[in-house]
C-alpha cells in the first residue's frame, strides 16, 4: 500500500509538472517581453527541447537583428533546425549566420553544418543528384577554406560518398542501356563515363561492359557490318586485358568472349 501511495503520488508531481512547464511556455509565447523569451528559449535550445525552442525563436529573431544578441540568436535558430532535421532550413540559415558574422568564432562550425546539412539532403543515388551537386559544392568550399580544420577528414569523407553516389548513378544509367539492348547508346555512356571518372570503383564492370556491348552489337549485325564490329570488340578486350591480366570479377567471362571473338574473326581471314 504504501509502494501504491508513493508512487501514485509520483504521478501527480509529474503531471503536476509537465502542466507548469506547458503552462510557463504558454506565458512566454504570448509575452511580449522579447528579453523573456530569448532567456526562455536559450533555456529550452540547451534542455534540447527543440520544437518548442523555435517557436520562440522564430518570434524575436526579426526583433534582434542588428543588436548584439542576434548572432547568438542567429546560431541558436539555425542550429534548432539542424537539430530538428530540417536540413533545408538549417543549410540557409548557416550560411546566412556566416554570410553576416565573418568574424565570427562560430563561422567554421556554422559553414561546416551547412554543408552537412546539404550532405544530408541527397537523395539515394537513382534519383535526381542535383542536391548531391550542391552539397559536394558547399563541402568544396569548406575544405579550400580550412584545410587545417578538426572536420576537414569528415568533409573529404562525405565528399568521396556523395562522388560515389554520383558515379554509381552514371554507371546504372550506362548498364541500363545495355540491358535494354541498345548497344550504341550503351558503349557511347560508358565512354564518357571513363572520361568523367578514370578513377571510378567500378571501372572493371564498366570495361567489361562495353566489350560485352560491343560484341553483342557485332553478332547481331548485317553480315558487312561483323567483322568491323568484332574487330572493335577484340579491341576493347584487349584493353580490359590491359588492366585485369590475372583477376578481376569478369575476368574468366571476358576471356569467353575474346576467344570466341578470335574465333569469330577467324573465318573472315
Amino acid at each position: 500500500m504504501f509502494f501504491y501511495d508513493m508512487k501514485k503520488l509520483l504521478y501527480i508531481f509529474t503531471v503536476a509538472l509537465f502542466l507548469g512547464s506547458c503552462s510557463e511556455y504558454q506565458k512566454v509565447l504570448k509575452d511580449k517581453n522579447t528579453a523573456t523569451k530569448y532567456k526562455f528559449a536559450e533555456k529550452l535550445y540547451k534542455e534540447e527541447k527543440y520544437k518548442k525552442a523555435l517557436r520562440i525563436f522564430e518570434q524575436i529573431v526579426p526583433q534582434y537583428r542588428g543588436k548584439p544578441q542576434a548572432e547568438r540568436i542567429m546560431y541558436y535558430y539555425a542550429d534548432t533546425y539542424y537539430q530538428l532535421e530540417d536540413y533545408y532550413l538549417s543549410g540557409y540559415q548557416f550560411e546566412r549566420y556566416a554570410k553576416s558574422y565573418p568574424k565570427s568564432q562560430k563561422k567554421e562550425e556554422a559553414l561546416f553544418k551547412a554543408a552537412q546539412s546539404y550532405y544530408y539532403l541527397s537523395p539515394r543515388f537513382s534519383l535526381d543528384q542535383e542536391d548531391t551537386d550542391k552539397a559536394i559544392e558547399k563541402l568544396q568550399v569548406f575544405i579550400n577554406s580550412y584545410p587545417e580544420s578538426e572536420k576537414l577528414k569528415d568533409a573529404n569523407s562525405m565528399v568521396t560518398e556523395l562522388r560515389n553516389k554520383k558515379e554509381k548513378k552514371a554507371y546504372e544509367i550506362a548498364k541500363r542501356y545495355h540491358h535494354r539492348e541498345d548497344y550504341k547508346v550503351a558503349i557511347s555512356s560508358f565512354d564518357n563515363y571513363l572520361v568523367d571518372y578514370p578513377g571510378s570503383p567500378f571501372r572493371e564492370k564498366v570495361l567489361y561492359y562495353k566489350l560485352e556491348s560491343q560484341y553483342l552489337l557485332a553478332v547481331g549485325s548485317y553480315e558487312d557490318l561483323v567483322e568491323e564490329r568484332l574487330v572493335s570488340a577484340q579491341g576493347f578486350y584487349k584493353n580490359y586485358k590491359k588492366y585485369f591480366k590475372t583477376e578481376g570479377e569478369y575476368l574468366e567471362q571476358a576471356e569467353e568472349l575474346g576467344e570466341d571473338i578470335k574465333t569469330r574473326l577467324e573465318q573472315y581471314k
